[in-house]
């Protein structure tokens, strides 16, 4: 829980204010559908869209509460219907509530994947280990370094999360382009290829975003890109990854009913 800095325009203020109220409104509007459509799904992926809506609702509740202490933080007033003047109340800014959030949705989201594809028993037990505790590492070495001015620690820090990253990276990337080709239908492998690219994509954000601080940027404005930034990636890599989670189960049920339905 690192100090504000003063000086906030209300223009900073307010785009850090409507980028939160966006996660939140992201994220529980994509814990109801998801949960709406597990009657739609079979059995066989229920477990992973049950998991899907999980990771949404832990970051909804997460938002209200970062939300919250940013709303706390400040005191915004219009004199006279005059612009508006954005003041620190003295209350602190909890954005370790991030964190909290990344520690237990990051390796939920890519156990859904690894689920929804429907691996051998033996690979998704093992690759569910594997990249569940290499993500869990990657937020707790990026911790330490999000809660230091000091650049030069910051920059050791971000250095020993990349470790785990480029793993899980490598493995979303080249490590299930197997697995995605031997899906059941064309539209569940072209579905599952998506998942996997969006995930390198969304994740290549926060690296980025967790350097602003690291190139020069300071004061109001570093921490205005970092809570937009951050609050972007978070919907691409949850709300709308879970959609495409959501499509491939749907899709795989279709395939597995139909089949069903053929006669012998």
């Amino acid at each position: 829980m690192a100090p504000l800095p003063d000086g906030f325009s209300y223009a900073e203020w307010n785009a850090t204010y409507n980028a939160l109220s966006f996660g939140i409104a992201a994220m529980g509007s994509a814990t109801i559908f998801f949960w709406l459509q597990l009657p739609n799904v079979t059995k066989n992926y229920r477990t992973a869209l049950t998991i899907t809506g999980i990771v949404t609702l832990i970051a909804t509740y997460h938002y209200i509460r970062i939300f919250n202490s940013w709303s706390e933080a400040f005191e915004v007033v219009s004199k006279d219907g005059g612009d508006y003047t954005v003041q620190l109340t003295g209350a602190p800014f909890n954005d370790g509530y991030r964190y909290v959030d990344w520690l237990l949705t990051v390796p939920l989201l890519l156990i859904e994947l690894i689920l929804v594809m429907k691996l051998p028993q033996a690979e998704t037990v093992s690759l569910s280990w594997k990249l569940g505790l290499a993500s869990a590492l990657m937020v707790a070495l990026g911790y330490p370094g999000e809660i230091q001015e000091d650049l030069s620690v910051r920059w050791f820090w971000w250095c020993l999360s990349m470790i785990p990253f480029c793993y899980v990276v490598f493995t979303l990337a080249v490590g299930l382009a197997e697995a995605t080709s031997k899906q059941p239908s064309p539209a569940a492998a072209s579905l599952a290829s998506a998942a996997r690219y969006l995930t390198v994509l969304s994740w290549c954000t926060y690296p980025f975003v967790y350097m602003v601080k690291s190139v020069g940027l300071a004061g109001p404005a570093a921490t205005m890109y970092e809570q937009v930034g951050y609050s972007l990636a978070d919907v691409l890599a949850k709300a709308v990854f879970g959609v495409l989670i959501w499509a491939i189960a749907a899709e795989k049920s279709a395939v597995e009913e139909s089949g069903k339905l053929l006669p012998n």
